[in-house]
């Protein structure tokens, strides 16, 4: 099945593509937040590439893995937490701290006094 020029497919498509079965599609949406396929206003599931991967993934941890449903959804969270965590400052030496707080606080005095 040609994948790369559709952007929705059905729900059998998806079960075609993935090998997981429509029933186990629709209980994954219910189980995990990030299976969320749009619905056409007829009640009808389109799925996008994204959920498709997702269901990959969902089905590597689950069948491939041996993950429990619940520890399938930690592990997915847990990633998903390290994808938006922010990087943490990093400073050299104690010096380019300072150097930082100086220049932090003579922009902040010129921004007092461009408000003065």
């Amino acid at each position: 099945m040609e994948t790369e020029d559709k952007t929705f497919f059905s729900i059998g498509e998806v079960e075609k593509i993935t090998g997981v079965k429509q029933h186990t599609l629709r209980y994954w949406e219910s189980a995990f937040r990030i299976v969320r396929p749009a619905r056409r206003t007829s009640g009808q599931r389109k799925y996008t590439k994204e959920d498709i991967a997702h269901i990959a993934k969902i089905k590597n941890l689950l069948y491939d893995k041996g993950y429990t449903v619940l520890g399938a959804k930690k592990t997915l969270i847990e990633e998903k937490r390290k994808l938006q965590k922010q990087p943490e400052l990093e400073f050299g030496k104690e010096t380019s701290a300072q150097n930082m707080l100086k220049k932090t606080k003579k922009e902040l005095e010129a921004i007092l006094n461009i408000l003065r």
